[in-house]
């Protein structure tokens, strides 16, 4: 699961309460299994409650996106997706089951993204977000409403784009960073992966046929 350290917590509004993080513990998604739970989430809160039709919900973004998973009692309750660009992310397709609505388990899902932007190198988050919904993720995040771009329209909302701040990582991965490190899981950068265990099996290097 992955570790919420200070630094995700700072672009929230408020420090989470320590309780919360033990509660709604969060994992990165890299099985099929994981991605179908992203599936299940997904499709009860945007197709069912809010009758997206599906080509729009899974819009061919979500096998080039990074995910996220929120549990409780071992069960996924809540998931949002991130994507990346030069420069900036942006955190989207947030979706938590009306019954863990106002539990606080949104702000444990988004410390972990900040998280994972900061290690990536990220100073900057861009969120799209309902427009009538400003108020609540005004209280939420630390963010600015981008209120020189205009409100847009899709999918029977209307919208608008907010900018958050993301503090800097003394680890972020960088060009320089251990190449044992770059090559690890994805949000697991502290943990030795299996492609280190594979140097220590020692042996000549072997040369194969390009």
């Amino acid at each position: 699961m992955l570790n919420i350290t200070p630094i995700g917590e700072s672009g929230l509004a408020k420090p989470l309460d320590p309780e919360l993080i033990e509660k709604f513990p969060i994992e990165m998604v890299r099985t099929l299994d994981a991605f179908q739970k992203v599936v299940a989430v997904r499709s009860m809160v945007y197709m069912a409650e809010q009758d997206c039709p599906y080509e729009e919900e899974f819009d061919g973004n979500d096998l080039c996106a990074s995910h996220v998973i929120a549990y409780s009692n071992g069960q996924p309750i809540a998931t949002l997706r991130l994507r990346w660009f030069a420069g900036f992310g942006k955190i989207e397709r947030v979706s938590i089951l009306p019954a863990y609505r106002g539990s606080g388990v949104v702000k444990v899902m988004l410390a972990a993204s900040l998280e994972i932007a900061s290690r990536n190198g990220y100073r900057r988050m861009l969120a799209q977000i309902q427009a009538r919904l400003w108020p609540l993720w005004s209280k939420t995040l630390n963010c600015r409403r981008m209120d020189d771009l205009p409100n847009f329209y899709f999918s029977d909302f209307e919208y608008c784009e907010m900018e958050i701040s993301v503090s800097a990582h003394p680890e972020a991965i960088r060009l320089t960073s251990d190449p044992m490190v770059i090559i690890r899981p994805e949000g697991d950068w502290d943990t030795p992966g299996i492609l280190e265990q594979s140097a220590d099996r020692g042996g000549d290097v072997r040369e194969v046929a390009a």
